[in-house]
């Protein structure tokens, strides 16, 4: 137990910034005190300032390198970073001092996964489950585990501990939660979770959903209400910044695989089950047409999306999307590319880069006209392919069936699942992942070279068709 209104008990009520002075003050009595350094350093981490915090937590273990919690952090601080096997060594090392320590055994499991070692990860994370049954923290770092490598109903099982591992405003029920059984004649109320781009993935299950039950719901943020009534017209779609209607269960949507039993050979619509707007796709129709007056009219026509949402109110996704994002530059290997015209899909604080485009690169900005993701999805279709980072627009792309080139970081997320290049998610995607961490040139590279073919097999088909 640690006395109240230390330091230590600080952290631990997530009073974080009166913590912080706390630590620097017993620091400035004593600056070589190991544990003290290593709770300060694991504290930086929680602050995402982890390159501080391997200097005190590098001091730490210097000064007593017995310090079975210090080298666990100083591996946090190394994970974080994306430097991979020195975050192995140093939870090699946690884990020789004390072979149970539960924090360092699940967190050498996430390296191993980061770094495509999925067989080695799931022994150490069933030996963290093994040393701390009740660690949520740990059961989900098995289920994405497992996802990651195929494993779907175990790994959708053990993924509802992100209920406790993880604090969602969605997950405050109001209704009992719906786990798949048959309930003719019951409403069930399908909740939001996650990103855009996860409701939009998971959504494809209403219809399974609607099988069990006597009347689905899904209940959405706004931006997506028009898109999803268009695409589940034999469903209600409601807003979040509506009432909340009457329903007698409930699921958030990232648990209905696992409510359904998904297996990878059961995902359904791969093909796409998006609808468009019949009155936006005119417009944008007519809007590309126009824009193509201004060349010789046989442009190829490629989105861009270079960046996601930051998310810096939860960790796990703020750090995740370091790694997933990044600027219009990245993609300037493509503007060598002749008769292509890149359309930017690009919205939110990165949006403005499409002012300055890569040298040579004709670059289209419409963003202003989109308002919601029926907009985007209407833009989208009358594109010829969708090159993206991971986020929403690539789910909007892919699940209307448009060619869509997922850019993917070194640690995949566990959707796309781990050595592939095509989904059984979505048909229409292929996956250029990062061969070195927060490397993007890779992969670039490769889809240049995938791009100059895919200009020139467009050609080929406009030239037959004429």
């Amino acid at each position: 137990m640690h006395p109240e209104g230390s330091a230590e008990s600080l952290q631990l009520a997530g009073r974080l910034d009166e913590a912080r002075h706390a630590y620097e003050a017993r620091l400035k009595v004593d600056p070589s005190d190991s544990k003290t350094l290593c709770n300060y350093g694991g504290l930086l981490n929680l602050l995402n300032r982890f390159n501080e915090a391997m200097v005190f937590l590098i001091r730490a273990v210097q000064n007593d390198p017995a310090l079975a919690d210090g080298w666990s952090n100083l591996g946090n601080s190394f994970l974080h970073l994306s430097q991979y096997e020195n975050a192995i060594a140093c939870y090699r090392n946690s884990i020789q001092l004390h072979s149970t320590h539960a924090l360092a055994l699940s967190n050498m499991g996430v390296a191993l996964d980061h770094r495509g070692d999925h067989a080695l990860a799931l022994q150490f994370h069933r030996l963290a489950i093994a040393a701390a049954p009740e660690n949520a923290y740990s059961r989900t770092n098995l289920a994405v585990s497992l996802l990651q490598s195929g494993q779907y109903l175990e790994g959708f099982r053990e993924y509802e501990h992100r209920w406790t591992a993880q604090d969602y405003l969605s997950f405050d029920l109001k209704r009992p939660r719906w786990t798949g059984s048959v309930a003719p004649g019951q409403t069930l109320l399908i909740s939001t979770e996650g990103g855009f781009g996860d409701v939009i993935q998971f959504s494809r299950f209403a219809d399974q959903a609607a099988q069990r039950v006597g009347r689905v719901i899904l209940r959405v943020r706004p931006a997506l209400v028009s898109l999803l009534q268009d695409s589940f017209p034999d469903h209600v779609v409601s807003s979040e910044d509506d009432a909340m209607p009457a329903h007698d269960l409930e699921c958030p949507v990232l648990s209905l695989p696992m409510a359904l039993g998904t297996t990878l050979e059961t995902i359904p619509l791969a093909q796409g089950y998006l609808v468009l707007d019949p009155v936006k796709r005119v417009f944008w129709k007519q809007k590309l047409a126009d824009d193509m007056k201004q060349g010789d009219g046989k442009f190829l026509r490629v989105g861009l999306v270079w960046a996601g949402a930051p998310h810096p109110e939860i960790q796990a996704a703020f750090l995740a999307d370091g790694r997933r994002s990044t600027d219009l530059s990245t993609f300037g290997p493509l503007a060598a590319i002749p008769g292509v015209a890149f359309y930017s899909l690009q919205i939110g604080e990165k949006a403005f880069q499409a002012s300055v485009p890569p040298a040579g690169m004709r670059l289209i900005d419409h963003t202003s006209f989109l308002h919601d993701f029926s907009d985007t999805a209407a833009l989208v279709g009358e594109l010829d392919l969708v090159i993206a980072v991971d986020t929403s627009t690539c789910h909007v792309a892919a699940a209307l069936g448009k060619p869509t080139w997922l850019l993917s970081r070194y640690d995949q997320c566990w959707r796309w699942l781990s050595g592939r290049i095509g989904s059984p998610w979505y048909d229409s995607v292929r996956i250029f992942q990062q061969n070195v961490p927060l490397d993007w040139s890779g992969p670039v590279l490769a889809m240049k070279e995938a791009l100059a073919m895919f200009c020139q097999q467009h050609t080929e088909r406009q030239t037959e068709a004429v």
